[in-house]
């Protein structure tokens, strides 16, 4: 009797409606899985047609040729003698489904449908898909004329089943199901199936790696068995990046994982695993014997194969690993950059346009490019066919092969210092030194004559010409002037991105880069349509606390000193006049909170979901040896103020990388309302409610103190 088997799990990069391509990449999985041995191969939630079709579900093309990819799969001579299963949407009676198809030499023997569906943070899958809510039940599906003609068959089983093969038996969770409080590897377990997968769409965000590990890792820890898992990676055209992370567990120990980012589309993971490991370790568990005898039995598709070769005793089984993650920095330089590069690979663009300040965020949006230089070079130095025929594609260029990052660089990224008669020599300086350390194709421009040719038909319409404040002007002045440098900048980042290109003899155009970090967004603290506004933004989900960390990161690790000349500058925004030649503008002054403070904002705003009050009530215990009650209610105030007035920026959000739980992009990730009443007046009087009466529990505890105090005097006096 066999009894060791070798699963797969695949990691792809899918792309949403790239049929065609999606088709090419399952392939490839398949194909590798069964040069390493592997008898079963899994792979991402969706693969099909992309996870993040979202409204593109409603359309029967999308069912339709989801079919006609899977008639492809059943008849590829590739796919003879191996169990898989594949995910994708099917309707049935009337009602579309999240599924995994499994199917075995041109016989389709069950589509599970997800059980659970995910409805928080970036997903929204209930407006899409039903969960299946007969658990334990299958019925007959009617399969499609093309397909039923290949199979031989009319109908298939539909619904909450495992497949038992002569040698195991296997069970199905989808993504949303490990993370649901009833998890339905439990039950299965309880039943008798040894193995359990789950295909996932999981995204990445800063320190949330650990995440899939603990989960996995408990799920076979008190169970016992083998669970495989597999996630995409990339951007699958979306804000979000998923961030791969496919492993397969045993007996509560990780054996295997993916690459958390990489530029491969296709990774493949496989683990030779011994059943008698799984069977040994439950009949240890006393109590898990004990419920598995009187556990309800889940419906058996059994099919005639095994899993595992007749003769299979020399075959080595994976061992247990730990799991090292990357630090939150490696997640920066590594995650947008990936990012970066299918976004760029998949647009049709020659490369990117960057307006280079030389600050901390401008200044992380160059790195990120050049770390995705990095990768790329690494990548065509290991092989990778794929990726050098990209960079070939994008550059125009049949015959071009990078050599080093710094090279290619130069050919993908164009930056420009966008000065005015407010600027600095010191800012304009970092930026052409950080340019250097990094190859890009740099230039410095002066946009004073534009902002003047402007000012100048407003004054010509009005009689009125604006002054800064420190010149005379009002408030109202001061900010226009402000808002038409940056907004001028815009207008000349994308025509320098559109015609740079041909200014290089090279076709195509470029990609305007953001570099707003989400502490901004948050707060509100930039010009609606002023260079923050760009196609993409590497770093429009990240803190200025990461930023500054990643930037030190890569000081050390790439040697280029002149990023500490950044991370210790003020941050400015360089729109107010010099003084003495000096900066008089600092952005922490201008918001009235720092980016530390921001952060904790964003924070109990998004993740904790507090209001006003319930802010102020847990940050004066909080901040209790910093501020006082009273200051932390007039900050906590200001927040929202500021965050009420601005909200409405987050309509026009360039699209970012998602990296941190309080973004605040109301496109995907955020929703709430952008027309706020900006005083908050009933839940600032909740706050002064709360002020007053602590003021009143004070003063009363001090009388009582003092009675007593003169209590004790009087006592003392009288024994005395």
């Amino acid at each position: 009797m066999g009894r060791k088997i070798t699963v797969a799990t695949s990691t792809l990069n899918q792309w949403v409606l790239d049929f065609d391509g999606n088709l090419e990449r399952i392939l490839e999985s398949i194909l590798e899985a069964k040069e390493i041995g592997a008898t079963y191969r899994t792979g991402p939630e969706l693969e099909i047609c992309g996870y993040s079709c979202e409204d593109h579900f409603y359309e029967s093309d999308t069912l339709l040729h989801s079919w006609e990819v899977l008639l492809e799969l059943l008849t590829a001579p590739l796919c003879e003698n191996m169990l898989i299963d594949v995910g994708m949407p099917v309707m049935h009676k009337n009602v579309v489904y999240n599924c995994r198809v499994v199917f075995l030499n041109q016989k389709i023997l069950l589509i599970r449908p997800k059980l659970v569906m995910c409805d928080d943070g970036n997903y929204r899958e209930t407006r899409w898909f039903t969960g299946w809510k007969k658990l334990r039940q299958i019925e007959d599906f009617h399969l499609p004329r093309m397909i039923a003609e290949v199979t031989r068959q009319t109908t298939v089983p539909f619904g909450d089943a495992v497949i038992s093969t002569r040698d195991t038996c296997i069970g199905y969770e989808i993504c949303e199901e490990l993370w649901s409080p009833y998890s339905t590897h439990i039950d299965q377990s309880l039943d008798g199936v040894e193995i359990i997968i789950n295909s996932s769409g999981s995204h990445t965000e800063l320190r949330k790696a650990y995440i899939v590990r603990d989960l996995v890792k408990s799920a076979t820890y008190k169970c016992g068995g083998c669970y495989i898992f597999s996630n995409m990676r990339g951007c699958d055209g979306q804000r979000v990046y998923y961030n791969g992370g496919s492993c397969i567990a045993l007996n509560g120990h990780i054996l295997t994982h993916a690459k958390q980012f990489a530029l491969q589309d296709v990774e493949v993971t496989t683990a030779t695993i011994d059943l008698e490991d799984i069977r040994s370790y439950r009949n240890s568990k006393r109590s898990f014997a004990i419920l598995g005898a009187s556990s309800p039995n889940y419906p058996r598709v059994v099919i005639d194969f095994s899993l595992s070769p007749e003769h299979d005793t020399t075959l080595p089984t994976a061992v247990p690993i730990d799991w090292v993650y990357l630090s939150p920095e490696e997640e920066i330089m590594q995650g947008p950059a990936c990012w970066l590069w299918d976004y760029l690979r998949r647009s049709g663009q020659g490369g990117f346009f960057l307006p280079l300040s030389g600050g901390v965020d401008s200044s992380s949006s160059a790195l990120i490019v050049y770390s995705m230089c990095r990768m790329v070079v690494e990548s065509v130095q290991k092989g990778d066919s794929k990726v050098l025929s990209d960079v070939r594609r994008i550059l125009g260029d049949g015959e071009y092969t990078p050599s080093n990052p710094n090279e290619l660089c130069n050919r993908i990224l164009v930056t420009c210092y966008m000065g005015t008669e407010n600027s600095s020599k010191e800012t304009k300086k970092r930026a052409a030194s950080l340019a250097a350390a990094i190859g890009s194709y740099h230039m410095y421009i002066t946009i004073d004559k534009a902002v003047t040719t402007v000012l100048e038909i407003f004054s010509s319409v009005t009689g009125l010409f604006p002054r800064f404040a420190s010149k005379g002007g009002c408030a109202r002045q001061n900010l226009a002037l402000q808002n038409i440098q940056a907004r001028l900048r815009m207008v000349l980042s994308y025509l320098f991105a559109q015609l740079m290109l041909w200014a290089r003899k090279r076709p195509g155009g470029l990609l305007v880069l953001g570099s707003a970090n989400v502490d901004e967004a948050l707060r509100g603290y930039m010009t609606k349509y002023d260079c923050s506004s760009a196609d993409i933004n590497p770093i429009g989900g990240i803190s200025k606390t990461d930023l500054r960390m990643f930037l030190n990161y890569v000081k050390d690790k790439l040697n280029m000193a002149i990023i500490g000349d950044i991370v210790t500058a003020a941050p400015t925004a360089e729109l107010e006049p010099l003084k003495d030649g000096a900066l008089a503008q600092t952005d922490e002054e201008d918001m009235g909170m720092t980016y530390a403070e921001l952060s904790v904002f964003g924070k109990l705003r998004k993740q904790e979901r507090c209001g006003p009050y319930s802010m102020f009530c847990k940050l004066v215990n909080t901040w209790s040896g910093v501020y006082t009650p009273d200051e932390v209610a007039e900050k906590v105030k200001h927040f929202f103020r500021c965050y009420a007035i601005n909200r409405h920026k987050m309509t026009v959000l360039t699209p970012s990388y998602h990296a941190e739980g309080y973004s605040p992009d109301d496109n995907r990730f955020d929703l709430r309302p952008f027309l706020y009443k900006a005083n908050w007046s009933w839940q600032f009087r909740a706050i002064d409610k709360q002020l007053n009466y602590q003021a009143s529990v004070k003063k009363s505890s001090s009388r009582q103190l003092n009675k007593k105090i003169d209590s004790i005097r009087i006592r003392t006096a009288v024994h005395v």
